[in-house]
């Protein structure tokens, strides 16, 4: 499989400290938006993103919302702990988890690990005349993530004891402690869905007067989830992609996006951001085994290698018929499941024609997906960005990538 041998280093362009955006515009849809439809880059605004598309275009959203997973903890010699929750573990369905009261279990990074070698931790709170203790267990240890039982003292959910106890986890290339504002700036507008330990950046540009010009130019829109985990961040270690674990992400689309997807699927259909990208592109693989399997329902499993490993080739319109038949066969509105979708250099997009996305980590593997979409003129792009004082990353400008 040639795809495994591409070099990670082949990815690499100079990203200085200087061009890292710190902090984002007071504005989010003032930021730049870079244009490029194959033929030539183009410099705009991103309030002008709804005159920039075609008005037949579908425009996809992952409506996610990150939670504030870090949280801190000091022991009684003054020794500070860090504990960055990733993904529930009991229960391990995201949304019961941060519903639950009183007690539920985490899978965890740690940060000064070694000064907390026994016993329990404790946060006291004081919160609308009550005061509330968070307690933290270390159960067991897997490679470098602990499973952490967390409790409290209230009947308040999980969700409700992070947004008290927590702090929005920036993304640690910020190289900056979170502040107050965070709390706003990084979650979209459309937010919906608790579950992410990290914003889909692309989308923090959209305001609400965005949307309101989208709906004017009659650009239709639908909501898929996809909730961020720290791997987001995990840059490639190894020389050849082949040796990336890439990281598992879990996913809920409804049966009207599908329905959507189908209705406009000869249509420009635009991914905000490169989560939603990943969501769609799986749902194709998804519908495929579906129909290959004809229509035994299972949750979505998309793998890493899935897009490949060749086999049968399946129209696009018929995986997502597939996917539709078995939702109707089982009388189900949403499915549910985990992608490790990796979209590399060869890879062919079956359902996305475009994407708003915002400028990657060099060697990362959202350049390779970037790749995948307009080939080697993503180091043009960026080449311009970097000499027209762009700004990169969580908190940057924005790009509009046009097949």
């Amino acid at each position: 499989m040639e795809v495994k041998n591409i070099c990670i280093d082949d990815f690499y362009y100079p990203l200085k400290e200087e061009n890292i955006a710190k902090f984002p515009l007071k504005e989010r849809d003032r930021a730049k938006l870079l244009v490029y439809d194959g033929k030539e880059i183009k410099d705009e605004i991103f309030s002008s993103l709804p005159n920039l598309l075609d008005k037949n275009s579908l425009l996809i959203f992952n409506d996610t919302k990150v939670v504030y997973a870090r949280l801190f903890f000091f022991k009684e010699t003054g020794a500070k702990i860090e504990i960055f929750c990733l993904e529930p573990v009991c229960p391990n369905d995201i949304q019961l988890a941060f519903s639950q009261k009183k007690e539920v279990s985490f899978r965890c990074l740690i940060g000064n690990n070694k000064k907390w070698k026994q016993g329990n931790l404790s946060s006291t709170k004081q919160h609308n005349n009550q005061t509330i203790t968070l307690c933290a267990e270390k159960i067991e240890q897997e490679n470098e993530y602990w499973t952490v039982r967390f409790s409290w003292n209230t009947e308040q959910s999980f969700a409700e004891v992070l947004d008290l106890f927590g702090v929005v986890p920036l993304p640690p290339y910020l190289n900056r402690e979170a502040c107050e504002e965070d709390k706003q700036d990084y979650q979209t507008v459309y937010a919906n869905y608790e579950g992410s330990v990290a914003a889909p950046t692309a989308g923090l540009h959209f305001s609400d007067k965005t949307f309101e010009d989208l709906k004017n130019k009659e650009i239709k829109s639908c909501f898929v989830t996809l909730h961020v985990g720290a791997g987001t961040f995990k840059p490639v270690s190894s020389q050849t992609i082949g040796e990336h674990v890439m990281h598992t992400e879990k996913i809920t689309i409804g049966k009207e996006v599908v329905q959507m997807v189908l209705e406009n699927i000869d249509k420009p259909i635009v991914c905000v951001g490169t989560t939603s990208v990943r969501t769609i592109e799986s749902l194709y693989w998804y519908g495929r085994r579906l129909f290959l399997d004809n229509c035994a329902y299972s949750e979505i499993d998309v793998k890493q290698w899935e897009p490949y490993e060749g086999g049968a080739n399946v129209g696009v319109k018929d995986s997502l018929r597939a996917i539709l038949k078995t939702m109707e066969k089982e009388g189900i509105d949403c499915i549910f499941g985990q992608t490790q979708l990796m979209i590399a250099p060869s890879y062919k997009y079956r359902i996305v024609k475009g994407m708003v996305t915002n400028f990657h980590q060099p060697k990362s593997t959202l350049l390779l997906l970037v790749k995948a979409l307009i080939g080697d003129d993503w180091k043009e792009v960026y080449k311009h960005a970097l000499t027209n004082d762009y700004r990169f990353l969580s908190y940057g400008d924005a790009c509009l990538f046009l097949k």
